[in-house]
Order: C-alpha cells, then sequence, then structure tokens
C-alpha cells in the first residue's frame, strides 16, 4: 500500500510542476498574442517548438527542484509517460472550456501541444535531475 501511495504522490507533484508551467507559458503567450497567433506559425514548426519550449522550461525547473519528484528507481522513467498524458488532457480540457466560453484557444490548450511541451520537461528532468 506504500507503495501505491508514494507513486500516486510522485507523479501528483510532477504533474503540478508541468501544469503550472504550461499555464504560466499560456499566460505569456496570450499577454503577447498578436504575434502568436495560430495561421503565422506552420504546426510542425509550432510542435517541434513547444516540444523545444519544454525542454528549456525542464532545465530551469531543475534549478528550483534539481531532485526528481521519482526518487524510487522502481518508478524511475515512468514520468516520461504518464505525466504528459495527463498533463495533455489536462491541457485539452481547459482549451475546451475556453472555447466554450468563446475565448481565444492557443495551441498549448490542445493535446498534443500540451503533450510535447510536457514531454519535453518530463525528459530535460529525467534525464539531469540527480
Amino acid at each position: 500500500m506504500e507503495i501505491i501511495i508514494e507513486f500516486f504522490f510522485q507523479i501528483f507533484g510532477e504533474l503540478i510542476l508541468q501544469v503550472i508551467c504550461e499555464l504560466f507559458l499560456e499566460l505569456t503567450l496570450r499577454r503577447f498574442k498578436g504575434t502568436m497567433e495560430p495561421e503565422k506559425c506552420m504546426p510542425v514548426v509550432a510542435f517541434f517548438g513547444y516540444g523545444i519550449l519544454g525542454v528549456f522550461i525542464g532545465g530551469f525547473s531543475l534549478l528550483v527542484f534539481p531532485h526528481p519528484f521519482i526518487g524510487s528507481s522502481r518508478f524511475h522513467g515512468i514520468s516520461l509517460f504518464i505525466t504528459p498524458l495527463l498533463t495533455g488532457f489536462v491541457m485539452s480540457s481547459m482549451g475546451w472550456l475556453r472555447k466554450r466560453q468563446g475565448k481565444v484557444v492557443l495551441r498549448i490548450d490542445t493535446f498534443s501541444y500540451g503533450f510535447i511541451f510536457a514531454f519535453g520537461m518530463a525528459l530535460m528532468r529525467f534525464i539531469a535531475a540527480k
């Protein structure tokens, strides 16, 4: 039972970090919305751009949280799969709510772009966290 509780707390910590970083990025993009319109950038370029941005922000997050949230060797690497999926679902839900309210939906508010950003963060943290 202790293993299950440890697993969920560690996944939750990583998920919260990724969602907070994506929300901060979204707020920043909304502030500069005139320069970040979806028609101005090809989807493939934006997809890789969000992934690279996720890697950079994942590296920056290591300055604040230098140790992995998932410290157990039993779960090492699980954050590369589970937390980006969950973060993608959270961001697509937020996009759905914004669309329903008649607000502009950014690319980060979709599953695929939210996932790739979170995957970039998780990959950097997986590789560099000590």
